[in-house]
């Protein structure tokens, strides 16, 4: 009889967890249809990171009541971000981009790095004007 591993357990737990959590239905989302007969299929980006690890702790004195003891532990993550709308309405399909743009800390200051620079040149271009009126 082959032996497994705790490490397996572990492993084939954390998998069984994500695979409740994420199915086909997170990618493609349950159609939902309005009562003037309008359908809406969500769609969604899904990123799943997993790490896992573990290791055998041999006791100072092994004895066949104490066997080797194991420790070990697993994480994951899952992040969903919608992506698009298909929205059909009889004949006609379209797609609608759910996609807000950059949305991170260093995207929006590179975003407001052209209002920034507007707002202090207009600020120095400002004070250079008022320093050269009171100057003459």
């Amino acid at each position: 009889m082959e032996q497994k591993h705790q490490i397996n357990e572990v492993l084939g737990l954390t998998m069984e967890k994500l695979k409740e959590m994420v199915d086909v239905n997170t990618v493609v989302g349950t159609p939902i249809t309005t009562p003037d007969g309008v359908t809406v299929v969500p769609i969604s980006k899904v990123s799943i990171g997993f790490a896992s690890g573990g290791s055998d702790f041999a006791p100072k004195h092994l004895s066949a009541d104490k066997p080797n003891c194991f420790g070990g532990g697993t994480g994951a993550g899952v992040n969903i971000i919608p992506v698009s709308f298909l929205i059909i309405k009889g004949e006609n399909v379209r797609i609608i981009n759910a996609d807000p743009g950059p949305c991170g800390p260093v995207e929006k200051v590179i975003d407001l790095v052209p209002d920034l620079v507007d707002k202090v040149s207009g600020l120095v271009g400002g004070r250079k004007a008022a320093d050269e009126s009171e100057n003459n």
